[in-house]
């Protein structure tokens, strides 16, 4: 079977999907990277193959992207490297080529992404602050002893949601503890908190941008009911959750592959899913060339040098496709 391959390797997860010619999602996984994202990269490559167990699979080309996307890329001889809003932005062009924002909220950091005819025209990023991430959920389900899968149910069955100061997760924290103390239903914080989260998204990501249906909601987060329901209710129209939400990165990287090599046929540098069984070490070293210092990233495989990069000159790397 001819397949693409896809990785999105993040702070909070790594997520491979796998794709047939006709981009059908044959395998998709989701994995905390737990720090260790070489070790969730290969765990997934062993998943994909147990579940596709007795096909030969040929992956024809293999993309990767989010902020551990070169990481990745040498770990598995990746085709093609992209940025997080490209890949987000051609997955979810693929299901409606008419979707005109693409609201992202992942582990440690949140997007929006403004589409017109199918071309991103303006974008924003926050990754300084937590307090419209999914850490600070996951932290807060912690805190109140409730499990992470069930807080957008808890958010919808509040009547009467309090104001929760959403600026800082500190304020934020500080005052879901107060309002505790005030006697609130758990559901009511909960829900106040989404509320919160959302305020702190549309102030601080979307100030500015121009937010136009159909919106996609993509990422981890948006598993959460309870925010999907808050920006609606903000808004004032739908939120389109894509079934796929949680690897919509994954698929964009290997529509990407794919198109990369339709329109530069060549053989994979894909290393196969033996890349298992191998031995990774990652090794670095300051550069004392200039008054940079950068520091150098090195990747080796059983003991061979396959990839090196992270000065900005170019003087070790050569670019931050794999070396071999």
């Amino acid at each position: 079977m001819k397949t693409f391959l896809g990785i999105d390797v993040g702070a909070v997860s790594t997520d491979l999907v796998l794709l047939d010619e006709n981009n059908n999602v044959l395998s998709d996984v989701y994995l905390r990277t737990l720090g260790q994202p070489i070790k969730m990269i290969k765990e997934g490559l062993s998943i994909i193959k147990k579940e596709n167990q007795g096909i030969f699979l040929e992956v024809l080309a293999v993309g990767t992207t989010g902020s551990g996307r070169v990481l990745a890329g040498a770990v598995v001889g990746a085709d093609v490297i992209k940025n997080e809003i490209t890949a987000h932005s051609v997955a979810a062009l693929y299901i409606n080529p008419e979707v005109r924002t693409i609201f992202e909220i992942g582990g440690q950091d949140s997007k929006i992404i403004v589409l017109q005819n199918g071309v991103v025209v303006d974008f924003a990023m926050n990754t300084i602050c937590a307090a419209g991430t999914g850490s600070f959920l996951d932290h807060q389900a912690y805190r109140l002893g409730i499990p992470i899968e069930e807080f957008g149910e808890y958010a919808l069955r509040s009547e009467n949601p309090v104001r929760i100061a959403g600026r800082c997760t500190v304020f934020a924290e500080s005052d879901m503890v107060h309002k505790q103390q005030m006697g609130y239903k758990e559901e009511d914080i909960i829900a106040g908190l989404c509320e919160a989260m959302v305020r702190n998204y549309l102030n601080n990501v979307g100030k500015g941008k121009k937010i136009a249906p159909p919106i996609f909601f993509q990422g981890g987060v948006a598993a959460n009911s309870g925010i999907k329901k808050s920006f609606e209710k903000e808004i004032g129209c739908e939120i389109i959750v894509p079934e796929y939400y949680r690897v919509m990165g994954a698929i964009g990287a290997a529509l990407l592959a794919k198109e990369e090599m339709e329109q530069n046929p060549r053989s994979s540098t894909f290393y196969g899913f033996e890349l298992v069984d191998k031995d990774y070490q990652t090794t670095g070293f300051e550069c004392d060339g200039c008054s940079n210092h950068c520091e150098v990233v090195e990747i080796m495989i059983d003991g061979e040098l396959i990839a090196r990069w992270g000065d900005r000159c170019g003087k070790w790397s050569l670019g931050y496709q794999p070396i071999r």
